[in-house]
């Protein structure tokens, strides 16, 4: 079949599944006999990994000196999440440096470490992949990651000839990659690398509010089920933009949920969408604290449960909306967020 050709058809699966990717509800009696108080695990597609249902986002150690990240890297562990994901793109490579020095001590047959490049070409990639495994005082990733796929562009620079995916295949092969995943902020982007390669895994934003204004992620859900890819949550607790007359109690570019409550709700709603294994919260570690409490506390979604996101859905705006919009009539500007994001901070 010619490549246009299966483009077709894998995007008239993508559209049709779809309609069908709903998350899976339990009764009220089903979730109250859920067992609690301990970290539930998952396996990570077709890579046989169990890992835990709440990620470590590695980008918040930027708030903290090294005493702090050290400390907060530990308590997750002992709390029972082993799932940490960094980039170089996170505060300049500090937070790269920083997770390193905290991993020590910790038996790292006992945590998945996962790292991403943004340079899309082989000879990029392969030089940041090497600086990074020095950085973390590792000999391999767990998984390895295409960082912030956005426009076509990127997806068929990064996969070739002459790609990231060249190098990362390479990696793998020397042992030093175990799994190759992304990451992506647009559908197109994401449906565009499912379509071109098995890749083990998907980091793409998966929350309420998206899901339920309109409709955002389960395309890529879909697909990445046809695919055998698993798939990570960013921006598990987002609750949309900020309005306009709201406090900004935090300086971050989306408003996160902050009462436990609402992130243990958050939380086993994205959970029991099918082909997600986890979620990340954002970069503070206040909130991943909450998330790995969330973890702790999971049972699965209920009716009730999604019928009060959905409320809680219908006056928040979007965050990516105009990213999606901007992708689709090719005109993509930089930078891709209001000027009070960080540099780094798309996961």
């Amino acid at each position: 079949m010619k490549r246009r050709s299966f483009l077709k058809v894998m995007g008239g699966v993508a559209s049709g599944a779809a309609l069908g990717i709903r998350p899976v509800l339990v009764s009220e009696a089903e979730a109250a006999g859920a067992a609690t108080g301990e970290m539930p695990k998952r396996v990570l597609g077709r890579t046989g990994f169990k890992v835990s249902v709440v990620g470590f986002s590695s980008f918040g150690l930027m708030h903290y000196d090294q005493e702090r990240c050290t400390a907060d890297v530990h308590k997750a562990f002992e709390r029972g999440l082993n799932y940490y994901d960094v980039a170089p793109a996170y505060d300049k490579g500090n937070c790269e440096t920083k997770l390193g020095i905290a991993l020590q001590g910790l038996d790292r047959s006992r945590y998945f470490l996962a790292c991403k490049t943004k340079m899309r070409d082989a000879a990029g990639c392969r030089e940041e992949l090497e600086r990074s495994l020095q950085r973390l005082k590792t000999d391999h990733f767990d998984v390895y990651q295409m960082h912030h796929l956005v426009k076509l562009e990127d997806v068929k620079t990064a996969l070739g000839p002459g790609g990231a995916l060249e190098a990362m295949l390479k990696a793998k092969k020397e042992g030093k990659i175990r799994a190759i995943g992304f990451s992506a902020h647009t559908t197109k982007a994401a449906l565009e690398a499912l379509r071109g390669f098995a890749f083990d895994t998907v980091m793409f934003p998966v929350n309420y509010v998206e899901y339920y204004t309109r409709g955002f992620a389960k395309d890529v859900l879909a697909l990445a089920k046809t695919r055998g890819a698993a798939v990570l949550s960013i921006k598990t607790i987002n609750s949309g933009a900020w309005p306009k007359d709201a406090e900004r109690t935090r300086k971050w570019w989306y408003r996160p949920l902050e009462q436990q409550d609402d992130i243990n709700l958050a939380y086993r709603w994205t959970l029991s969408l099918p082909g997600v294994v986890m979620g990340f919260p954002p970069a503070w570690m206040d909130l991943q604290e909450r998330a790995i409490t969330a973890g702790l506390a999971y049972r699965p979604a209920t009716k009730s449960d999604d019928q009060k996101l959905q409320e809680m859905a219908k006056d928040c705006g979007s965050i990516f909306k105009r990213e999606e919009d901007l992708v689709a009539s090719a005109r993509m500007p930089y930078p891709h967020h209001p000027q009070e994001c960080c540099e780094g901070e798309w996961a």
